[in-house]
């Protein structure tokens, strides 16, 4: 809800801070007074375009902020946090310049003035003007239609199967739209496939045919080396084994302690020797000439050797570039009886979204009915009774995520005329009238926390004002109201009564605005009443009233 509001140097407000309350606030004052600058401030507040004419007289910038309570309000605080901004509070500020230029803040941010439109559309809605009117988007009309039917769920349901039956088709138009191009990529794509496939490399093929090859094809080099090195290692006489045995043997026939380090060292080398010797003669015994495998394991390397230079990879990467290629090929190659099947799919999709949005269909126009009789009867408490609301369902060529008809409230103001949309009623009293009707039908349904109705009481007295400032009050338990009034009988059933006059002076002239006390609201009630000279009669009349309202 609203919770204050500053202007600083517009139009003939010098500065002025205004503090708002739950419930109802009736706004009153005489004729250019100044209450509609407290709602063009609101509508600046809110995005609404701006005027360097606005500005007071001799001031360079106007500026205004509106704050509100975002405590039950989930959709504003989900707007602030899905873009960034602190949703711990909801202070919105605006700042005009004498070149008509702007300045825009939410929460201190600077932002594009959209976004504060953005916003302001999910915190307020202002009556008897066209900004900030929900009701006079027609994208509003089946949502709260759909909210009065309770089809919420469905309509969710409906819109998601509508966007699936959308990414099918588009899929399935790609498919079809193929183009020759396309075409021969995929033919390339199966071809490489199935060269790798024929190819068949499995995990660590290549290392191991590597290892191989260089063992068979140096093998008569393998064999003569170790076995000159088995010659000399373990040679009956000149080996290295034979001798350092001999240096053994004559060493241990020397007493000397100092040479136990000596022997050591030779026993170990002779062992060592003496291991090294039989892995050498198992390594030559098990080399063999194997020309016809070596033939065959070149083959296969000079192959793979190929096949990557072909398809301009390293044959380290051979394998994982044909795990690539197929992913790619499975993507993109989808043949004949695959695209029948996703046609088939469509059919069954389609079938069931007809089904689905006459279903919702029927519901609305049920609903519909129902609405039309209860704001009916609303419109003849306001005075309106040759008024008749309607709801237009408009079929569509094609099916939309809302359904298969776009919906949209009329008026037919006086009998005889034909029903016409709600944003082509001239008169601003009417249009507030209405919107009260429906707004007092709907309350329950609407998530906006503050509404303004301004020249709702235009064109109406007696008892159709107290029936008017009746309904505003009704409205006012659920959600907050700001109403400005001309008649006594609207303004004694607010809860909170703010004032407005202006003073003059041979320099300026400036507007004032106050919450008025009991005696204040006396006063004024008073002045509504009988005028400007006050009677005791009048102040009497006054104080019953607002007596008889005071709730």
């Amino acid at each position: 809800m609203l919770t204050s509001l500053t202007i600083q140097q517009l139009a003939i407000v010098d500065h002025l801070e205004l503090d708002f309350r739950p419930g109802m606030t009736v706004i009153t004052g005489e004729t250019g007074a100044g209450k509609s600058i407290l709602l063009q401030a609101l509508g600046l507040a809110l995005g609404d375009r701006a005027d360097a004419d606005s500005l007071r007289h001799g001031t360079d910038r106007a500026e205004v902020s509106a704050r509100f309570d975002l405590t039950h309000q989930p959709q504003a605080r989900a707007w602030l946090q899905a873009n960034d901004l602190d949703d711990q509070e909801c202070l919105l500020r605006r700042s005009i310049m004498a070149n008509g230029r702007s300045k825009a803040w939410i929460n201190g941010q600077p932002c594009p003035v959209q976004q504060l439109k953005a916003l302001g559309e999910l915190l307020l809605d202002m009556h008897g003007q066209h900004a900030h009117h929900s009701l006079l988007k027609k994208d509003i009309h089946w949502s709260l239609l759909d909210a009065y039917a309770g089809l919420e769920a469905e309509q969710a349901a409906f819109a998601a199967q509508w966007r699936d039956h959308q990414a099918l088709q588009k899929q399935i138009r790609q498919l079809e739209a193929q183009d020759a191009a396309q075409q021969a990529r995929i033919q390339l794509l199966r071809y490489q496939v199935e060269e790798l496939d024929q190819l068949a490399l499995v995990d660590g093929e290549l290392e191991a045919l590597e290892q191989e090859q260089a063992q068979l094809a140096n093998a008569e080099q393998l064999i003569a080396t170790g076995e000159q090195a088995l010659a000399w290692c373990d040679q009956d006489e000149g080996g290295a084994l034979q001798q350092v045995t001999y240096a053994l043997q004559a060493l241990k026939q020397l007493p000397l302690a100092s040479l136990d380090n000596v022997c050591q060292l030779l026993s170990d080398a002779q062992i060592q020797l003496q291991e090294a010797s039989r892995d050498l003669a198992h390594f030559t015994s098990h080399l063999e000439l194997d020309p016809q495998r070596l033939q065959a394991l070149e083959a296969r390397l000079n192959l793979i050797y190929q096949t990557a230079r072909k398809h301009q990879v390293t044959p380290e990467n051979l394998l994982a570039h044909h795990q690539s290629l197929r992913q790619t090929l499975a993507r993109e190659d989808v043949d004949e009886a695959q695209l029948e099947t996703l046609k088939h799919d469509l059919e069954a999709q389609e079938q069931r979204l007809t089904q689905t949005a006459a279903a919702l269909s029927a519901r609305r126009r049920e609903a519909a009915a129902r609405l039309e009789e209860a704001v009916d009867a609303q419109l003849a408490c306001l005075g309106m009774e040759k008024s008749q609301f309607r709801v237009s369902f408009e079929p569509l060529t094609r099916l939309q995520p809302q359904g298969a008809e776009l919906v949209e409230f009329l008026i037919a103001p006086n009998p005889g005329q034909p029903a016409k949309p709600l944003v082509k009623i001239a008169s601003g009293g009417e249009l507030s009238r209405i919107s009260l009707a429906i707004q007092v039908v709907t309350a329950h349904l609407s998530q906006i926390p503050t509404l303004v109705f301004d020249e709702v009481d235009v064109g109406i007295s007696g008892a159709t004002a107290e029936i008017v400032g009746r309904l505003l009050h009704q409205l006012a338990t659920q959600r907050q109201v700001l109403c400005v009034t001309h008649l006594p009988q609207v303004a004694a059933q607010g809860d909170w009564h703010l004032h407005i006059h202006k003073t003059s002076s041979d320099k300026e002239t400036l507007s004032h605005m106050a919450l008025l006390d009991e005696e204040g609201r006396v006063q004024e009630l008073a002045r509504m009443l009988g005028g400007v000279q006050l009677s005791a009669s009048t102040l009497n009349h006054a104080r019953e009233m607002l007596k008889g309202w005071q709730h």
